[in-house]
């Protein structure tokens, strides 16, 4: 159980979260307390929030925390009534490790005995937030336990850092959503870098990276929190000097967050293995509180208020205390180093001489042994004349090593004194029988030394305890500022811009993050315009014009603005999304018996339940799976759902039908994709050339369906017949309704009134610049008017 250095920041991907689950019984079913604790992370989460009766709530925060295993009571799961919040999460989890265990464990006031006797005096404010939530407390008693069994160790009293989180603070992303954007995984390669997350991750510290990934699924919804965001990646932007001193320092941080789940820990048993991880800790801890003085140095000259913040914290007088603990006992030249020989030197020399006289003793013993190995194996190669040299490694202790091709050797053998042989290109490895004698006495004089030192080690952590708690500040201070860093380093590598935050969605020159970094070049960039007047977005366009593509940018854009990131646009301004729906794809989904039909209803039901004025929602192809005239119904009927919410929609169509739906409400705006018709060289053949790029109004195109068929490999024959059968039943429909004048003047009248209130909102313009835009609006209105002479008193 060690802690990792930063080059593991692939850490992250192996589970290592325990959550207890439970839910209220009879009237009090769909409230659901959560209590998760994190391995590598002592800190306690707990939730408890009211849910639909589909669960969408916990089944996201669970695909979150990606947990290795979940703990329920063994009435949730018994054999015939099983509850469905039990059925929903094993089906949703297969491969988790499930345990059930006694009801009797999830019992309230052993919850809040436990958060007492745990929780670090610095977040005791967790005890006014909780002493109602009955079922969190009872998620945290199991929790607590059953990591204390399976650990073998207890918490030390008052050093673990608890938190309630309600579901209010951060957005809300369902996991299908999360999926169909490629936040975190890439769908057709999971080690495939090409994600939202692969984009920003410019992480140094596996703590970093951990935040990185926590803050793109659960998004900030405070404006303020994400503008002093950008105000830091906007300062390490201007400062190279700053953003190149923090990053310096930053990539020597180890996890920091593991560390201090380590030092927490009190075995329960003392092994050789207990006793030498508690000191190889001990000196991460002291490699640790090193950094913060060159931290502050780093952070000295900032000016935004939330870097001036972290270098506020950083004052705290406990690091200093703590270090000065540490260095009475332990040698001031001992640090962390890379090699395992030189780090099990630095824990044998890690305490000062003096401190314990058999200790001492036992290190020049150990000296002696070390020194005699040497004088052994140069003797040995003086003897046979041979180039052998003392090499060590952590499985094999000291053992010898020499380079040399075979045909030199006597008969191609080495000497019979010599045993367990292996050879690697011209390399020999092996050892002798007085060599193993004398590393049997080395790693006895050594586990005599870890022993000693551990006993100081465990004294010297006892008197740390009570100090332990400016530890979380120093990793979530880490791991912020890493995340930060990692923002602005992604800003360098392309023209990232700063979002603004308004009623408006309004995206000039956007483009997809994810695609620039695949194509390695910049793609086609594309505005976008959204407002409470016009919050419904209709587009159109022949296969592959990229609708798709346009859609997930869209929502990727936002969930960047969203992290305190900037985003790949010239300008952007965003309204606030309190939930991202997007419902994507064409898949079914064999393992739950859905088909791609009942799969898009069930996507498009849990976006009408669950949707609000707040929200975001992208549908890219709507009622696919099922005949045309029964498609556009569920279209138009689900449009019109959304239509009369304030969310700001994107639906993308084949169904040509239901941009008609912009004659009826004013709020609807029709764009599509152009594509230009190109006549190749040789004579009769045309060809479709995707340009990329968004324009007002639906397509013109027709028939598009049967020209990518004509591209694929379809028998000439099939496809004439195709055009001629598509025909006729054209003709038959072509009855489309026309917008009257009436209509027309409404329309007209309802965008010139919600433009007035959008100036009135956020105008920044001086009274001269803001009589000519009226004026302009004037004329627009005038001109969108039908029937000449029908002068309005407008």
């Amino acid at each position: 159980f060690t802690v990792t250095s930063s080059s593991a920041v692939s850490a992250h991907t192996v589970a290592s979260v325990i959550v207890a689950v439970v839910e209220g019984r009879g009237l009090a079913r769909g409230e659901v307390g959560m209590a998760s604790i994190d391995l590598k992370n002592p800190e306690v989460i707990l939730s408890q929030f009211a849910d639909s009766t589909t669960y969408a709530k916990v089944i996201t925060k669970l695909k979150i925390l990606t947990p290795l295993e979940i703990i329920m009571s063994n009435t949730a799961c018994d054999a015939g009534n099983t509850t469905t919040l039990f059925s929903l999460i094993t089906e949703h989890f297969k491969n988790v490790t499930f345990t059930t265990v006694q009801r009797k464990y999830f019992s309230e006031t052993k919850g809040l005995e436990y958060i007492e006797q745990l929780c670090a005096s610095e977040f005791s404010t967790i005890f006014m937030e909780v002493q109602s939530k009955y079922y969190c407390l009872a998620a945290a008693a199991a929790l607590l336990k059953y990591v204390e069994f399976i650990q073998n160790s207890v918490y030390a009293p008052k050093s673990l850092k608890v938190r309630f989180q309600g579901s209010e603070k951060t957005a809300m992303i369902d996991s299908s959503s999360a999926q169909n954007l490629e936040l975190v995984i890439n769908n057709r390669d999971s080690r495939n870098g090409h994600t939202l997350f692969g984009v920003l991750n410019y992480t140094k510290t596996p703590g970093g990276s951990r935040r990185l990934r926590s803050n793109i699924l659960e998004p900030l919804v405070d404006a303020e929190t994400i503008n002093m965001r950008l105000d830091c990646v906007q300062e390490l932007l201007q400062d190279e000097a700053l953003f190149f001193g923090l990053q310096a320092v930053i990539s020597k941080f180890l996890d920091t967050e593991q560390l201090l789940s380590v030092l927490v820990q009190i075995p329960k048993q003392d092994t050789v293995k207990t006793a030498e991880s508690k000191i190889t800790n001990l000196i991460y801890l002291k490699h640790t509180l090193e950094l913060v003085e060159p931290l502050k140095a780093a952070l000295r000259s900032c000016n935004t208020p939330l870097l001036k913040a972290y270098y506020n914290s950083l004052e705290d007088t406990r690091f200093g205390i703590i270090l000065e603990k540490i260095t009475t006992v332990i040698n001031d030249d001992t640090r962390y180093t890379k090699g395992c020989l030189s780090m099990r030197t630095q824990k044998c020399y890690a305490v000062k001489p003096n401190i314990n006289e058999f200790l001492d003793i036992a290190r020049r013993t150990y000296t002696e042994i070390v020194d005699d190995i040497a004088g052994m194996i140069t003797q040995l190669a003086e003897k046979y004349n041979l180039p052998m040299k003392t090499s060590f490694s952590s499985a094999r202790g000291f053992f010898i090593q020499m380079n040399v091709d075979c045909s030199t050797l006597p008969n191609g053998q080495l000497p019979s004194e010599f045993t367990k042989i292996t050879k690697m290109k011209n390399t020999y490895s092996f050892t002798s029988a007085d060599l193993i004698k004398m590393n049997e006495r080395c790693q006895e004089s050594l586990r005599e030394i870890y022993h000693m030192t551990y006993l100081i080690v465990c004294k010297l952590l006892n008197e740390i305890y009570e100090h332990i708690h400016c530890l979380y500040k120093l990793s979530d201070i880490v791991s912020m500022l890493d995340m930060l860093l990692s923002f602005a380093h992604a800003c360098t590598l392309s023209d990232y811009v700063r979002p603004e935050f308004t009623d408006t969605l309004a995206i000039k020159q956007g483009w997809h993050p994810i695609l620039e970094k695949i194509a390695m070049e910049k793609p086609v960039s594309n505005n976008t315009y959204l407002t409470e007047g016009n919050n419904f977005v209709i587009i159109t366009g022949p296969n592959m014009s990229g609708k798709s593509t346009y859609l997930k940018q869209i929502a990727l854009c936002q969930i960047m603005a969203q992290i305190g990131s900037y985003v790949p646009a010239e300008y952007c301004s965003f309204r606030i999304a309190e939930q991202i729906f997007t419902r994507i794809g064409m898949d079914d989904d064999i393992e739950t018996n859905a088909s791609t039909f009942m799969k898009e209803m069930k996507e498009i039901t849990y976006i009408i339940q669950n949707a609000n004025d707040k929200s975001l929602i992208i549908i890219d192809e709507l009622g696919r799976g099922t005949s045309a005239e029964e498609g556009i119904g569920i279209c138009y009927a689900a449009c019109e759902y959304l239509l009369n919410l304030k969310a700001f929609t994107l639906f993308a169509t084949h169904f040509l039908e239901l941009c008609h739906i912009d004659a009826l409400y004013p709020n609807v705006e029709n764009y599509h994709f152009e594509v230009q018709h190109v006549r190749s060289s040789a004579g009769n053949k045309e060809k479709i050339a995707y340009t990329y790029t968004l324009s007002k109004g639906y397509t013109e195109e027709k028939n598009y369906g049967l020209k990518a068929a004509e591209v694929s490999s379809l028998p000439s024959s099939i496809i004439l017949d195709a055009k001629e059968i598509t025909n006729r039943i054209a003709e038959q429909i072509l009855h489309r309704q026309k917008s009257t004048p009436e209509m027309m003047k409404e329309r007209a009248v309802y965008h010139l009134a919600m433009r007035l209130v959008q100036t009135a909102r956020n105008s920044r313009l001086d009274p001269d610049s803001l009589r000519i835009y009226l004026k302009g609006l004037k004329k627009k209105y005038e001109a969108s008017c039908p029937a000449p002479g029908q002068n309005d008193e407008q």
